[in-house]
């Protein structure tokens, strides 16, 4: 399938079995059937973020029922459970996510809500990643999101609440130790997470 006439179908609903088919060398995430190009790729400084960060985690994790893992990443997010798979509307690739639920995964990534998510904003994605991205991942019951801003060297964690709804954002910056409500006993110095 051609993508470049995307522009000329603004109304067009995409699935994700149309998705599995395009082979245009790009990276792509839908939302609701609306294609989102990933590329180009991220700066260094995000790619830096997203190791350091992954890393972290990823040791924490030794031992643990719980992984992690980073984009690209297929994380498909049904409207109901039942859905096939070739219907679903969303898939993204977010930074880094991480899913203690192994029944979710499979051998194209994860089908499902993951417990935690980690966006590091960049330019050509920050809108839709605190707009877009904050309401579809609260919607999908997301447990716990993260939005990284490099450009303000700061990091919010948001949690979802028992309404299904994300409370007030916890915000810190360089100085600071994250925390996290899904990974209990896990602690970040945002310091290490801008250093470079």
């Amino acid at each position: 399938m051609s993508l470049t006439n995307l522009a000329e179908k603004p109304d067009e609903r995409f699935t994700y079995g149309q998705y599995c088919e395009w082979d245009d060398g790009e990276r792509w995430e839908l939302i609701d059937g609306v294609p989102y190009n990933m590329t180009p790729a991220p700066l260094r400084r995000h790619q830096g973020i997203s190791t350091m960060i992954l890393s972290r985690i990823a040791n924490f994790l030794r031992g643990n029922p719980c992984k992690v893992y980073h984009a690209p990443f297929d994380v498909r997010l049904p409207d109901f459970d039942k859905q096939d798979d070739s219907d679903v509307l969303t898939v993204v690739q977010p930074d880094i996510v991480v899913i203690c639920d192994e029944k979710k995964l499979d051998d194209r990534g994860c089908r499902g809500a993951p417990d935690l998510v980690v966006e590091i904003l960049s330019p050509s994605t920050s809108r839709k990643d605190i707009g877009v991205k904050f309401s579809l991942y609260e919607r999908h019951g997301v447990r716990e999101y993260w939005v990284i801003h490099p450009a303000e060297e700061s990091l919010m964690t948001f949690s979802l609440g028992g309404d299904g709804k994300y409370g007030r954002p916890q915000g810190y910056g360089r100085g600071d130790v994250a925390t996290s409500t899904v990974l209990e006993g896990f602690e970040l110095n945002v310091e290490e997470v801008f250093e470079e």
